[in-house]
């Protein structure tokens, strides 16, 4: 009966953790404005996540997206061709992107960091931006 109640008692546990990262979420903060994002659920937000609080020099990239080196590697996890609007996205294995419009890459595709739930638009114009990414306590 023990047994039975230590596997239970893991299993709402591992279950429990798997959603907390679910809603794992960051605010993104720059001279233009700041925006909140909720992370995906996989191992390259969890080690982002793990990095945090950062701070990102970030340029604009065919006017579709602010890209920026981050300061080591993340693992790499499933990649998807498509984005959308207020996608985070891990282009490469540093590569960290916030998409502000709707697009496609070329294969390998992108790793999703995550989805900004406010006004990306803040990121739609030219020039460089430096971002602080912390947590929302």
């Amino acid at each position: 009966m023990r047994s039975a109640r230590w596997i239970i008692s893991a299993a709402l546990s591992l279950f429990m953790t798997g959603t907390t990262m679910a809603q794992e979420r960051i605010r993104i903060i720059s001279e233009w404005g700041d925006v909140t994002a909720e992370l995906a659920d996989n191992a390259a937000s969890r080690a982002l996540a793990l990095m945090l609080p950062l701070t990102i020099g970030m340029r604009d990239h065919l006017r579709q997206e602010k890209t920026g080196d981050l300061p080591s590697s993340l693992p790499q996890a499933a990649r998807q061709r498509d984005f959308e609007v207020g996608t985070l996205g891990l282009w490469g294995s540093d590569d960290f992107v916030i998409y502000y419009r709707k697009g496609q890459v070329p294969a390998p595709g992108i790793v999703i960091l995550g989805k900004v739930t406010g006004d990306v638009s803040i990121f739609n114009r030219p020039g460089y931006v430096s971002v602080r990414l912390e947590r929302v306590k």
